[in-house]
């Protein structure tokens, strides 16, 4: 359920489709090398999630977004502005907002529930597939129903760590679960391999990335 994806770095994806393109979240694209994009889509405002000069090197003129509110104010062209608990179709793809937010106290202010950010639940080639966002475990994704899950894990001081996410994909019991957003800005490689030890029995993929891991083990402690 996974050859069509491109893992870049962070949350960054491509899915390539028939006649279609989309990315979410792109960061660490590779100039002149990956195809131009037909939907844009886009969880939050943050820097490794929104990044503009990556967006340059994928848009075209007729490239639709699809974005919170406080984000897409600030791209122009075909752009649909989204809030969480919404139904919605792009370019013939079905997708559903998820919301997307911290839930422990010493990480509330990363990702506050009041900014309506979100995740997305994109039906593609009739499978399910869920993109975390940025937060941790709450009751609003705990209610997911996915086929893939793909889940942030790199822990303080923005998102789940390992275990908790872990915990969440065997509550929601995905097909398959994706451990993303570590290595880089938060978490270490090695993070992939204690979620998927952690998250057993539910099925783990750990994608090799485009973009070589930043962080090393030594930056944990």
């Amino acid at each position: 359920m996974l050859e069509k994806f491109t893992w870049y770095k962070q949350s960054a994806y491509q899915w390539k489709g028939e006649g279609i393109t989309v990315y979410i979240d792109p960061w660490g694209l590779r100039k002149d090398q990956d195809e131009p994009a037909d939907v844009i889509f886009i969880t939050h405002a943050h820097a490794d999630h929104y990044e503009p000069s990556d967006i340059e090197k994928i848009r075209k003129s007729t490239t639709q977004f699809v974005a919170p509110k406080d984000v897409a104010d600030k791209l122009k062209g075909n752009v649909k502005a989204v809030k969480p608990r919404e139904s919605l179709d792009v370019a013939g793809i079905k997708f559903q907002t998820v919301p997307a937010y911290n839930t422990a106290p010493h990480r509330l202010n990363a990702h506050p529930k009041s900014n309506n950010w979100v995740g997305y639940i994109l039906s593609l080639d009739g499978h399910r597939y869920w993109f975390s966002g940025d937060g941790d475990p709450n009751p609003d994704v705990e209610q997911v129903k996915t086929d893939v899950a793909l889940v942030c894990i790199g822990g303080d001081p923005y998102v789940m760590n390992p275990s908790e996410a872990a915990g969440l994909v065997k509550k929601i019991r995905p097909q398959l679960a994706v451990p993303n957003h570590y290595g880089y800005v938060i978490g270490v490689p090695s993070d992939g391999e204690t979620f998927a030890r952690e998250a057993a029995p539910i099925k783990v993929e750990i994608m090799k990335p485009v973009n070589a891991f930043e962080r090393t083990e030594a930056a944990a402690h």
